[in-house]
């Protein structure tokens, strides 16, 4: 008979005495997962943020999610054939790279799959973000939607490299202004500026890479 690999004990040796514990009963909560669910799942986030993330976790309460620290998932899933969790789980761990993390359900791929493929968040750029378009303010008063900025951000606006100026205490352009152009990497100051017009240009999107189960690894 087969010698069982779930009561296998892997030293976490690369990791450091600093968080140690938590690093353990990440590893813990991964395997007791293994056990528990029949599909364990890979995943990225685009523009993450932790808001969304937790709205997803809300819907699918039955389900559990680990994001962050690969190197630990991938130990506690088993980096080759000799220290693997489960058969062939070492080729779901391979995956692990990048900003990924995993999801363990019961729930059919079909249905994850659907559930992710409509859900989608409008949200703020960061800075290093591409725009997605390009974004000018006329010259004139200075609107953010129907409403002209309050005369006391015309500092923070300036300073942010506006060239603007108050004309009888109205915030004003002399000029048309170019914030940002399409497929320009954005700088913190033209991320802020765009989030004090209120122009969202990042999409928070989970992508499923891959999925185990009975066994398998199954790319989508």
């Amino acid at each position: 008979m087969a010698k069982s690999k779930r009561n296998k004990i892997v030293p976490l040796t690369q990791t450091d005495k600093k968080g140690r514990a938590g690093k353990d009963a990440l590893y813990d909560q991964i395997r007791e997962s293994a056990d528990k669910f029949k599909y364990i799942w890979i995943f990225s986030v685009e523009n993450m943020r932790n808001t969304y993330l937790k709205d997803v976790r809300s819907e699918m309460k039955t389900s559990r999610f680990f994001f962050g620290r690969t190197k630990v998932m991938a130990k506690a899933l088993g980096t080759s054939p000799e220290d693997e969790h489960k058969d062939n789980l070492h080729k779901l761990s391979e995956q692990l790279v990048g900003h990924v993390g995993l999801l363990f359900t019961n729930n059919p791929p079909e249905e994850i799959q659907e559930y992710f493929a409509n859900y989608t968040e409008s949200d703020y750029a960061r800075s290093g973000v591409k725009a997605t378009s390009t974004f000018v303010v006329p010259a004139g008063p200075v609107h953010r939607g129907e409403d002209v900025f309050p005369h006391n951000m015309e500092p923070q606006l300036r300073s942010l490299g506006m060239p603007t100026t108050l004309n009888n205490g109205i915030v004003t352009l002399t000029n048309d202004y170019r914030v940002c152009k399409e497929g320009q990497t954005l700088t913190p100051e033209q991320a802020q500026l765009l989030k004090l017009f209120m122009v969202q240009m990042a999409e928070f999107h989970v992508t499923l890479k891959s999925y185990y189960v009975d066994g398998q690894v199954i790319r989508v």
